[in-house]
Order: structure tokens, then sequence, then C-alpha cells
């Protein structure tokens, strides 16, 4: 692949003066363009050691305004990176919706060197680049043009360029030559990793994302073939996004995500919401299991295996209640408990699970979410706030999301609670009439219980096509709070115990 790539391709200094000013103020105009459209950019820079990353980067960048764009250097994760699976890390670093992210190096880089520093497997490298494909083929999906650019120079070249750095300074070959020891000797090794590199590139050379080879060897050249390709794919995405609406296909609409199941019968009907628990055995059950989450706690901790805890169920049926009983005998340090309500502004303005990675675990650690990601295909769905396409399409974005969890070690327990209508109407008045209860009934729940019948369905289809391997469903007949509560310690003991001998 790169060997077929003409290295010969150069450019007179007089031709890359007269074309730079013309795609310097061209990149400034479409700059402007796609911040009034709200399209976001990520453009990714990769390349050889000494390519001339920096210097392109650097004529590249002085053709915007600094207000619209952030700049992300890869170097090595912190101590607190390196605990988050591989590609959450990198979701902090997504554009809000108008500005330009510009990478230089990115997860590309941080998967080679990772893989190989750890002595992981083809078949490991294989998972990241399954990752990265997931992660950019959601953004993709969500609007963001992603931009991949890698800068190529021969072997040849390539050495020459490290005896002219030497030559200038050498302090500062130094520092070079330091800092590509420490993300593995790709200086040196020139050949032994560009079949790496070949690989990497032809599986990640995706549609939504596709790498563009920029000839590296002359400088000026290189610029000019970096320049042209991000204004001719900002122009094809402004195109686009200014389209009548009437003429887009709708990509996922009519197709069924792979590996799911079709839908049956309603789950939710051959619920049997009349199992109770006696107030004796509630308590007796309740101190076993509240003991031994405690202890599990800290071999969670000791394994560094992260647990993610999903509440999702109706209003009043006691997310709470079983969340207060469930961290009462924890050690605080090691969890943490995330409320999920409506998405702020700047939550908006990025795609829909970015606001959620934040929240994820690091290795060792508990995350409690109450609600969730499952917003979007419940809430979001219902209420309009997302149209068709975005929530069809986000079945599979939440199972992929979630496989990224369980192949870094974590241990995803998903609770839907369960009541039926009469037992939430008995909740709401209680909560209405009680004034230390009354701050949790809003005008909200009501109108959300006059739409019962349509969340059921939605509820009903979450559950069967989400419910994966690795990341079930318990399904907690909640009318009876005591026995909903024991059934969730017990599940989440399970869980544990389950996730800890694999």
């Amino acid at each position: 692949m790169l060997e077929k790539i003409d290295l010969s391709k150069a450019i007179t200094i007089a031709e890359y003066k007269k074309n730079h000013k013309i795609f310097k103020a061209k990149l400034g105009e479409l700059q402007r363009k796609a911040w009034d459209l709200k399209i976001p950019v990520i453009l990714v820079f990769e390349g050889w050691h000494v390519s001339g990353m920096a210097e392109d980067i650097n004529r590249f960048i002085l053709s915007l305004d600094p207000r619209g764009y952030d700049f992300h250097t890869m170097t090595r994760p912190c101590y607190e990176e390196l605990l988050k699976p591989f590609v959450i890390r990198f979701w902090s670093r997504v554009p809000v919706r108008g500005k330009i992210a510009i990478f230089d190096r990115s997860w590309y880089s941080r998967a080679i060197i990772e893989c190989l520093e750890k002595n992981k497997s083809e078949e490991e490298l294989g998972k990241y680049l399954e990752e990265i494909n997931y992660f950019e083929r959601q953004l993709a999906d969500d609007g963001y043009l992603i931009i991949k650019v890698f800068l190529h120079i021969s072997e040849k070249e390539h050495k020459e360029r490290f005896k002219e750095l030497k030559k200038v300074d050498i302090s500062i070959f130094d520092e070079y030559e330091n800092e590509a020891k420490q993300d593995l000797d790709f200086i040196h090794k020139y050949n032994e990793y560009l079949p790496l590199v070949e690989k990497i590139l032809e599986k990640t050379d995706m549609p939504y994302a596709p790498w563009t080879i920029v000839e590296a060897n002359d400088r000026n050249f290189a610029t000019l073939k970096i320049m042209t390709t991000v204004i001719h794919a900002i122009e094809a995405s402004i195109e686009q996004a200014t389209r009548i609406p009437a003429e887009q296909t709708l990509k996922y609409l009519d197709t069924e995500t792979p590996g799911i199941p079709q839908l049956n019968n309603s789950i939710l009907e051959k619920i049997d919401l009349s199992k109770k628990m006696d107030t004796n055995e509630y308590k007796k059950s309740k101190k076993i299991y509240q003991q031994k989450l405690a202890d599990l706690q800290y071999e969670l901790f000791e394994k560094k295996h992260p647990l993610v805890v999903v509440f999702e169920g109706w209003d009043a049926a006691g997310k709470g209640g079983n969340i207060y009983r469930f961290v009462e005998d924890l050690n605080p340090r090691l969890y943490r408990v995330v409320p999920v309500g409506s998405p702020n502004d700047i939550e908006k303005a990025h795609h829909y699970l970015w606001r959620f990675c934040e929240g994820i675990p690091r290795a060792g650690h508990i995350t409690i979410f109450d609600r969730s990601w499952y917003g979007r295909v419940m809430v979001e769905r219902i209420e309009g706030f997302c149209n068709e396409e975005e929530w069809k399409r986000a079945y599979r974005e939440i199972n992929e999301f979630e496989e990224i969890l369980t192949q870094a070690g974590a241990i995803v327990v998903k609770f839907w609670l369960h009541i039926d209508k009469e037992t939430q109407l008995e909740r709401f008045n209680s909560r209405q009439h009680d004034p230390e209860k009354k701050w949790k009934i809003t005008d909200e729940d009501w109108r959300n219980r006059n739409r019962w019948e349509d969340y059921k369905i939605a509820v009903d289809e979450m559950l069967q096509k989400t419910s994966t391997i690795n990341a079930q469903w318990v399904i907690v007949e909640s009318n009876d709070k005591r026995y909903s509560r024991i059934k969730v310690l017990r599940s989440v003991v399970e869980a544990i115990e389950k996730g800890l001998k694999k």
C-alpha cells in the first residue's frame, strides 16, 4: 500500500506561495460556514517521525480562527487515563458542533504503542481497531466530519532528516529520540513497523472516515495537499448539510441491526408483579448481601475490575431506594452515583454518548447510573428530542459502547425496575400529599404517566434489542419494595462473582 505511493511529488516555491494564499483564505471562509451550520470537524494527523507533522499542522492552523478550533497532542496517557477503557479516554476531546478538533497523533498511535508495549497479540490490536471503527462511525453518523491524513516519507528521507536534525541542535535531537524510544523505536526500525502501519491504515479506511496518504518528502507539496483535502471535505459536508431534507436518505430507518433479535411479544406483560418478601426475610437478606457487596468491592479494587450499574425504570419504581441500599455499606472512595437528567446546552452540542464517558469508572471502581444512555431510546424517542433514524441507530451504538466496556474488563449490570400502572398512581398520590416527599413528584412525571403505553412499547423494544451476553438486562419486580431491593442486591453480587471468575 504505502510502498506504491509516489514520493517524488514536489512543487516549486512560487507555486506553493501562490496556492497557499488562496487556500488559506478558503479555509477561513469554510471554517466560518461550518460554524454557522454547526458541523463538527475532527482532523487527525498521523505519520512517521520527522515527516514534518508539526510544521504542516502549524501552517494549516494559521489559516483558522483560533476561537474555532481545539488542538490536542496525544502524548503518553496519564495514570488516570490508563485506568479507563481505551476509546473512552478520547471521547472527552470530541468537539462541540461547529468547532474543529485537531489531533497531533491520535488513538491510532496510542493503539500501536500500547499494544506493542504490553506485548499484546495481533488479536488484541484487532480489538482496538474495532473499537476505533465503532467510535468513528458513531461520530460520523451523528454528523461529525472526520478527516484523517497520514504523512508518508521514504526510509531514505527518514534517515536524512534525522541527520539534519542532529546537525542543527543536538539537544533537540536527543529530546526527539528519547520521546521516540519511549513510544517504541519508530526511528530506527522503519521497515519493521511499515507492515503494521499499512495494516492499520487498511483496517480503518472507511467511507465515513477515509485515510488520505500525504506524500511528504516535499514539505510544501504536503502542506498544500493537506489544505486541499480539508477544503474538499468541508465543502462536501456543507453541501450535504444544506441539501433539502427530502433528498437525504435515512441510512438505518428500515434496517435491522446485525445480531439483534426481532421483536416478539411484550416482555413486560409476562412479568409477575405479585412477588413479595416479608420484613424478617428482608432484613436478614439485606444484611447478608450488603456485607457480601462490601467484601466484593475490595476484591474488585484489588483485581482492577470496574463495575457499571445502570438503573432504569418507571417513575416511582424505587430507583432511589434501591441505590441507597446498594451503597449503604460501601466505601465512598471507591464508588460514585451519577444522576442523569436532561442534557444541558454543552451536552446537546455533542454526540449523546459524550456526556456519559466522564462517569465511566476507573479500573477497580464502581459507578452507579441513576438513569443513563438509554434515555435515547425512551424519553428522547417518545418526546421527539431525536429523530427516528437517530433512536433506531442508537440500539447498535449502545451495544457497541457496552461491548467496549466489557472488553476492557468492566462488569456491566442493568436493571429495569418494573411496576404496574396502579402502583405508580398510589406512589404518586403518596408523594403528592407527603411534605417530605413532595419534591419527588413533578408535572413531568404526570405527563409521562399519560404516555404509559407509548413508553411500554419503547421499553419492550429496548429490553429485547440491548440485552447482550455480557450486558444483560435484569427485570426487577418492584411492586413490593422489599422484594425489589433484595433482588437488586443479589443480582449485583452474583454478577460480580461471575465477572471475577473470568
